[in-house]
């Protein structure tokens, strides 16, 4: 429901980053975009430190690494604390942020892969849908490459989805909504690099295979306000902004340098935790895949 995105509060605050209209049409279509967040030489440099990475191990990034990145390498822990990023995230969520996790989402060139229309809060076990994900763009998003698209206006409630466990499906359970999706009211998230979108966690979503001949690279980071609570068993979260009263996530910290040996260990832990909370009583046991939609 569009209510629970702002407290009853937020109309009283000064918004940071975001018109007035702006605003609304957030609450509104529960998606908001474009937003620029870095120059687009700043995320071509992100990009080149992630693809510095894959050329050293050999291949894209893969697994748990693409999960919680932010734990660990330092330009992706800059990100998700960039100021340009979290006004706009306190304007929806309000003073007081922690960042849940993040997601890398990568189509590779003609490889086919595509993301089933779903909501992100169907498994994730959340206290309330007050949740917002900030798409940030490494490389062009364009209806070519397989941008997301939205249906506006969906957000309201949680309908129910099927798992399919599809090769092709970019979402770790495959999973789709069982109802049925107009598509005529899609609107594609078309975003330069450096450039982010809002999407509510209850928004029906999703995007076609990359039909270009370049890479379509994405950081999904999932925000919440510090009251929202894990309600199947305690998990982490990093503080991002304002104060934690709550305690309602465990602390994670910073990588001292990219891959330290404290960051692997902590991260580690976290993914391994984390994965049992979402998948618990399903055949999938890891982040085999790209995000626990």
């Amino acid at each position: 429901m569009v209510a629970s995105v702002m407290r009853p509060s937020a109309p009283e605050r000064r918004l940071k980053a975001l018109t007035p209209e702006a605003a609304a049409s957030y609450r509104r279509d529960g998606v908001l975009f474009p937003i620029r967040v870095v120059s687009e030489a700043q995320a071509l440099e992100l990009r080149r430190h992630l693809e510095s990475h894959e050329a050293r191990t050999g291949g894209p990034i893969a697994g748990s690494m693409r999960h919680k990145s932010h734990l660990l390498f330092t330009w992706l822990w800059d990100l998700v604390h960039a100021p340009t990023l979290l006004d706009a995230v306190e304007d929806v969520l309000g003073p007081n942020l922690l960042c849940w996790s993040t997601n890398f989402f990568i189509k590779e060139a003609g490889d086919g892969k595509f993301v089933s229309w779903h909501q992100d809060s169907t498994y994730w076990g959340l206290s309330e849908p007050d949740v917002v994900t900030a798409w940030v763009a490494l490389s062009p998003a364009t209806v070519e490459n397989g941008a997301m698209r939205m249906i506006p206006g969906s957000h309201g409630e949680q309908v129910k989805h099927r798992d399919t466990y599809s090769k092709d499906n970019l979402l770790t359970r495959g999973q789709e909504i069982e109802v049925d999706v107009d598509e005529s009211r899609a609107v594609s998230v078309v975003l330069r690099p450096g450039e982010m979108s809002l999407h509510h966690v209850r928004i029906v979503h999703g995007s076609e295979p990359n039909r270009s001949d370049d890479r379509r690279i994405g950081l999904a980071i999932r925000y919440v306000p510090t009251y929202v609570r894990q309600l199947v068993a305690r998990e982490t979260a990093t503080l991002v902004r304002g104060v934690d009263e709550y305690r309602n996530f465990d602390p994670e910290t910073g990588p001292e340098f990219d891959l330290s040996p404290q960051a692997l260990a902590q991260h580690k832990a976290i993914t391994e935790r984390q994965a049992q909370i979402l998948y618990a009583g399903t055949k999938t046991k890891s982040f085999d895949k790209v995000v626990p939609g």
